[in-house]
């Protein structure tokens, strides 16, 4: 028997194929009631179960012909899904035939006769559901129809509450959302039983729940094209049906070089039918296309000048909508998705919303109020709201991220409902500045969590919009989006970790889950540290903090255990894995590792050394490869069903638009004496001896770190050399101590701390090699203090203290503000939060929410003190986020995050080009540390939505990085 478990409270959704389990804590929301099971194997213990499917026989199910055409389809693919799983094919029926004993009864309130019937016979109570938005009642019912001895009712509200409804069945017997679009393969099972209980889903937490289709050229683009002819209603449908799915209601289409209702008229009919609100990207007014501008014979896209063809080109674009259920999109920006016009005056745009509601309200005959509508405050459209333009209160402000998945605008508390409500509008892929980035997904969840958490409790609820560029990659943060917006009470911070397991469960089965999970966390923890087409050679440091070594080997052991994971699926499992887990993996860590190779290759030339050419030729392989990775992709991934979904460059950016195919980068190489020509380097540092005339000191090793050093002894001709070390201490271990290099060798320095006496020491080692002998000086530092017994901190070592916010040592709160640790939220491990986020505002009391580090300092003076956030903006518009710093009893400094941030429009300075390219914001300030010994750290709260990821203090050995040094020592601490 398969077991698994669905559970549904505020903290945890459990999954997986096989038994499912619906319960309620106290303080959930009223989604879910009373029990309801469905298993593989039949309870005897338990009365009244219904047999879903037994020995591959589906029950029959029962729809009302009078219900809506999209539920018919809906139940069609439902016939699919049963098939996949017990490999039996249920029969449709109409109410009028003999359904059996045993059916399934499907229908909507209000539409359905069937259901109609049974609500008027007391057969069901439909209460919890009636005249509610897209909610769902599934209850096991006895005696239902005259015949039937017992049924699983599916209940609607609405249309669309009946189809989700309808998939909730198809989840829970197994077949996930991704069957198609990720070819996730289904669990067989012939028997399916349903015990008695009654479900409940819905309201939904915000109201329209969708993607966009943006960027999709070339992958998303060449792909219609050559499966479909392009975006018509066979490529919508399956957009359609995922989005039910998932439970989402809204779409923007694709928009590039297409137009949804003029490409082909069965577009817009096939998503009504199906349910789907239909509306039009933030640049395109009232339900055209901007690809229709030109086919229409239009003129100048200015008001100004051209108003009467505008309105009439309007004007069609309503009458085509024909009462499909809509939200339009009001406004007007540039021609082909740009600013309009500097002297735009804000009189003229408010002209424009006017005639337009004008032509909604003639065209349709309706109250114009009752009109779903939409004004997007995109990019420079923000500045004129900012500047005084309103529209009616009816319309929804769709407020917008900064592309970069930062929110620009929230309603301030305070602020007076609007009848439109306001809505998000959100980005996973982007196309402009400071670079695009849509290849792979570089979106940890916890992120959106953060950033759509802030938009709920700021009271975004009516529009939850997240630009998906091709689609394909980005099935998990999709899933998560959607997910989140139907229920965001269900996915508090500490359950992502959780969440992302089980959606690992939900496409591949309990067995490898947890793995599965911490893989999907990792890789796009690591690519949301800076993008792929962010990257280049010079992103991370070559000799500092070994931090291109370091990031290269995460992504190389990351794609080890992938790699594992891989030997351990099922053959059917391999497509789905492939696309889903292993590809970003593989691709990034080729990536990385190219890029590495590329600064190595080209310090390496500076220094002459023979590896040089070898580095060069290996780029050329990693390159290769990268294409290799795409052409598996695209060619022979489940056989060649994807092709054009990997055709997005990556490689070779020089400004914000990517280069027209990839390029490799530039590599040096260069030509080698005969004889050989021996050289030393050390870590930290990019010189090389004898070349140099000073001394070649390694970075300290501490007794608290106990760090290995490394030593490289290289050539800079043909002919091999042997080298000998000698340190001038036993303390010191040089591994190896004697050897041959033809290209070169690394030598690993390590120290006996058992035999090191208290203090400071400098230690030469020789490195004897022909033509004389090179001197490194190792520094180690075995310092008496402090006792680990009686203090519990972070140690200064290096010049330098580091420290994840995480791992506070107190966290003062008050009984209306806490600390929120939110997983994997940074760039090296997790960010931290006050919350409630609409929290007011606070000033320096010796109660004042505060986050407190103690720190055990071995030299006096000023000290620098970095922190590093999140890059989140000035949503409340206010002039900047603040914290508070000091240390020990010093009065606190006062730090805007923002300050200088000056934004005179929409065109972001290059702070913030900085601080997105970088995924984080650094701010510093200065302090005086009067003498060594402990010391306590303190970040205070001052205004809410600021996530703070690390803490680095310079005491005068901080070394250039990106992304600061590794965490310093932590006595007292037990690595859980």
């Amino acid at each position: 028997m398969l077991h698994a478990m669905i559970r549904f409270t505020r903290y945890s959704l459990l999954f997986s194929f096989g038994l499912f389990i619906i319960t309620m804590l106290p303080g959930v929301p009223a989604r879910t009631a009373d029990l309801l099971q469905i298993t593989t194997e039949k309870s005897g213990s338990l009365k009244g179960t219904l047999t879903l499917a037994e020995q591959g026989q589906p029950i029959p199910w029962i729809v009302d012909t009078q219900d809506y055409p999209g539920v018919h389809r809906v139940l069609g693919y439902l016939q699919s899904d049963m098939e996949k799983v017990t490999g039996g094919r249920p029969r449709l029926n109409s109410p009028d035939n003999n359904p059996g004993r045993q059916a399934v009864l499907v229908g909507t309130l209000g539409k359905s006769p069937l259901i109609s019937r049974l609500v008027s016979r007391g057969k069901v109570n439909v209460e919890p559901i009636k005249g509610k938005w897209e909610s769902t009642l599934i209850e096991v019912v006895e005696k239902p129809l005259a015949g039937v001895d017992r049924a699983l009712v599916i209940i609607g509200s609405d249309k669309r509450g009946t189809l989700y409804g309808i998939f909730e069945i198809s989840k829970r017997i197994g077949v996930s959302p991704w069957i198609w679009w990720a070819d996730v393969p289904v669990r067989r099972s012939k028997n399916l039983y349903v015990s008695p209980g009654r479900l409940i889903l819905g309201e939904p937490g915000v109201r329209y729940r969708g993607i966009f289709l943006n960027d999709e050229e070339p992958a998303l683009g060449r792909w219609a094209v050559e499966n479909y002819g392009g975006f018509n209603h066979e490529f919508y449908e399956k957009v359609f049906e995922l989005i039910l799915r998932l439970r989402g209601n809204f779409l923007w289409p694709a928009m590039w070089w297409a137009a949804f209702n003029a490409d082909d008229p069965e577009n817009p009919k096939l998503a009504d039918e199906m349910g789907i609100v239909m509306s039009t990207s933030h640049h395109e007014p009232m339900m055209r296309a901007h690809a229709e501008w030109k086919p229409y014979g239009g003129k100048e896209w200015n008001y100004e000048i051209n108003a009467g063809q505008l309105r009439q080109f309007w004007r069609e674009g309503i009458q085509r909508m024909d009462g499909y259920e809509s939200v339009v999109t009001l406004a007007m920006r540039g021609d082909g998705d740009k600013a309009m016009s500097d002297s735009t005056n804000i009189a003229l745009l408010e002209q424009i919303v006017r005639d337009q509601r004008e032509i909604l309200a003639d065209v349709t005959g309706k109250d114009v109020t009752e009109i779903p509508q939409v004004w997007a405050l995109y990019k420079e459209v923000q500045d004129y709201y900012d500047r005084g333009m309103r529209v009616p209160e009816d319309v929804t402000l769709l407020l917008c991220d900064d592309n970069w998945g930062n929110v620009r605008r929230l309603p301030r508390p305070g602020d007076p409902p609007r009848a439109g409500g306001y809505g998000m509008y959100y980005h996973f892929d982007f196309v402009g500045g400071p670079r695009n980035y849509k290849w792979l997904n570089t979106k940890p969840i916890s992120r959106i969590w953060e950033q759509m958490h802030l938009c709920y409790q700021y009271g975004i609820n009516r529009i939850w919009l997240v630009n998906v560029g091709d689609l394909k990659p980005m099935e998990f943060p999709i899933s998560f989006f959607l997910d989140y917006a139907w229920n965001p009470d269900q996915w508090p911070a500490e359950s992502l970790p959780e969440y992302t397991r089980q959606w690992a469960e939900q496409q591949f089965g309990p067995e490898q889950a947890g793995v599965i999970g911490e893989i999907l966390t990792r890789y796009t923890r690591y690519n949301s540290r800076r993008t792929p087409e962010m990257l280049d050679a010079d992103t991370y440091s070559l000799t500092n903090y070994r931090e291109w070594e370091t990031v290269t080997n995460n992504y190389l052991d990351l794609l080890k255990k992938a790699e594992k994971i891989k030997i351990q699926l099922g053959a059917e499992y391999l497509d789905a894995y492939y696309e889903l887990v292993l590809h970003p993996v593989q691709a990034c860590a080729n990536l990385y590792e190219l890029y590495r190779t590329v600064a190595e290759n080209r310090l390496y030339a500076s220094q002459g050394r023979a590896i040089t050419n070898d580095l060069a030729d290996r780029v050329e392989v990693l390159f290769k490869k990268d294409q290799e990775i795409s052409d598996y992709y695209n060619h022979v991934l489940a056989g060649g069903k994807w092709n054009h979904m990997m055709d997005q460059t990556h490689i070779g950016y020089t400004y914000w638009q990517e280069p027209k195919k990839n390029r490799m980068p530039e590599v040096k190489r260069i030509n080698l004496p005969v004889a050989a020509q021996p050289g030393i380097a050390i870590e930290g540092s990019d010189k090389w001896w004898p070349a140099e005339d000073g001394p070649a000191v390694l970075p300290e090793i501490d007794r608290y770190n106990q760090q290995t050093r490394s030593i490289e002894v290289f050539n800079r001709g043909q002919k091999p050399f042997d080298f000998i070390v000698h340190p001038q201490s036993d303390w010191i271990i040089c591994q190896p101590d004697k050897g041959s290099v033809e290209k070169q060798t690394r030598i690993n320095v390590s120290v006996d701390w058992e035999s090191v006496p208290a203090g400071r020491h400098q230690i030469p080692v020789t490195v004897s090699v022909p033509k004389g002998d090179v001197i490194v000086q190792v520094i180690i530092n075995n310092p008496g203090y402090p006792d680990p017994g009686s203090f519990e901190g972070f140690v200064e070592t290096g010049g330098a203290v580091a420290i994840e916010a995480a791992h506070w040592s107190n966290a003062v709160e008050t009984s209306a503000v806490h600390w929120l640790s939110i997983p994997d939220m940074g760039r090296t491990l997790s960010g931290v939060t006050p919350v409630p986020v609409t929290a007011p505002g606070r000033t320096f009391k010796d109660i004042s929410p505060r986050l407190e580090y103690n720190i055990y300092f071995t030299t006096p003076g000023t000290v620098e003190v970095q922190a590093y956030f999140s890059p989140t903006q000035d949503f409340n518009q206010t002039g900047g986020l603040s914290y508070g710093i000091s240390f020990d009893e010093e009065t606190p400094q006062r730090i805007n995050i923002h300050q200088n941030d000056t934004i005179p429009d929409w065109k972001y300075p290059v702070t913030w080009n900085e601080a997105v390219a970088r995924n984080i914001k650094i701010t510093t300030s200065t302090h005086r540390i009067e003498k060594p010994g402990p010391h306590v750290l303190k970040f205070w709260m001052v205004d809410p939505g600021i996530v703070l990821q690390r803490l680095v203090i310079n005491t005068g050995g901080l070394k250039p990085s990106y992304l600061g040094p590794p965490e310093s020592f932590q006595t007292g601490h037990k690595e859980e």
